[in-house]
């Protein structure tokens, strides 16, 4: 029996759920996994400490009146072309604790720890500070003064692990932002146009494949009279792109005779539109993966080179120097502990964030984890 609508009765149409597209698919998988967004949560926060070291711990004012002028030395941290040359000028040899000494009207706001990641500090430079050790033995393990200890030459632990939070970041994001630039724009270009293109960047790939990173960066030590951070990270970049390029080349294959790029062509969109407009974005899924394994693999090499003695600027802070003067002092634990913990825990971080991207976003091993 079929019921009757009323007279004022109109019928409603039905609202179909609108289905979640693939990346917001992608990120209600991913944040469902626990460890991995542990390790969002540790590497955001590993950010703020690298963005933010120079107001965590530090000598330099963060901000400061001197002359009558507004300064910002803390910046200095970041690169010493912004620390204000006035300082060097009237004799300050960058101890801004002398700051009442030239102007007896000035003021400054402090880091949260006075303490410098490439010098001891003295007895005299703050109040109620007696000082870091200024010999290696008794009174460098961790203290209230010193959280994590002191090194041989008295420099505090806790400055140089903070502020080396920067050169780790720095080498893995910039390194493989590189080597994802190339190896995309590469892979990009082998996959879709094919033919003589795709065997000429093909044959590149196979020679980038034969040549170690380590030995690169030696040979670049023997060339280059003053390395610096800078020119690891291009070196890694330049020679971690393979497999970024072999994936996204594979994505192209199999894309570009999608039908949404057939009816692209049809409507006269440009060959460089389709590439970066239309496939890309559907081919940057597994890319991903290989990039957060290369960060991890990033700062791991970095460690290791500045363990070894052979990574960028002597002076700049790092995790692998840290753990390189623990070796020679093996009653020093607390040298080998802590920066031994943040590079695991870091490279860690990374690769949980791979291992769960890559269950995220192939379905395959998608359907295994949701059945599991």
């Amino acid at each position: 029996m079929t019921r009757q609508l009323e007279p004022d009765q109109t019928p409603q149409p039905i609202r179909v759920p609108k289905s979640p597209g693939f990346w917001k698919e992608t990120w209600n998988i991913f944040k469902r996994k626990k460890l991995a967004m542990l390790a969002v949560y540790y590497v955001v926060f590993l950010s703020l400490v690298a963005m933010g070291s120079p107001f965590i711990v530090g000598t330099k004012p963060i901000v400061t009146k001197y002359q009558g002028n507004v300064y910002f030395p803390a910046m200095g941290y970041f690169s010493p072309k912004w620390e204000n040359p006035i300082f060097v000028k009237d004799g300050f040899a960058k101890q801004y604790y002398r700051l009442q000494e030239r102007d007896p009207d000035s003021w400054a706001i402090w880091p949260l720890i006075y303490q410098d990641p490439k010098r001891r500090i003295k007895a005299d430079e703050w109040p109620d500070n007696p000082g870091n050790p200024a010999s290696f033995g008794e009174g460098q393990q961790p203290s209230w003064q010193n959280l994590f200890g002191t090194t041989s030459g008295g420099i505090d632990v806790f400055a140089q692990m903070v502020h080396a939070t920067r050169t780790a970041l720095l080498v893995g994001f910039v390194s493989m932002g590189i080597a994802g630039i190339v190896g995309i724009t590469l892979g990009a270009f082998a996959g879709y146009f094919g033919g003589w293109i795709d065997t000429i960047i093909s044959r590149i790939i196979e020679l980038i494949l034969c040549l170690p990173t380590l030995v690169l960066i030696l040979a670049l030590l023997a060339v280059v009279d003053k390395t610096t951070i800078w020119h690891l990270m291009v070196i890694i970049g330049l020679t971690g792109w393979t497999g970024i390029a072999r994936l996204t080349r594979a994505e192209f294959l199999k894309l570009k005779k999608s039908d949404f790029v057939a009816a692209a062509r049809v409507l006269g969109v440009g060959q460089f539109r389709i590439i970066f407009r239309h496939i890309l974005p559907n081919s940057l899924a597994p890319v991903l993966v290989p990039i957060t394994f290369g960060i991890a693999s990033a700062i791991l090499l970095e460690s290791g080179l500045s363990f070894l003695g052979v990574g960028g600027d002597p002076s700049s802070p790092s995790w692998g120097k840290l753990l390189d003067e623990g070796r020679s002092n093996h009653n020093a634990w607390w040298l080998i502990f802590f920066p031994g913990m943040a590079v695991f825990s870091a490279v860690l971080s990374y690769n949980l964030i791979g291992e769960g991207l890559q269950e995220a976003t192939d379905p395959r091993l998608r359907d295994g984890s949701e059945s599991a």
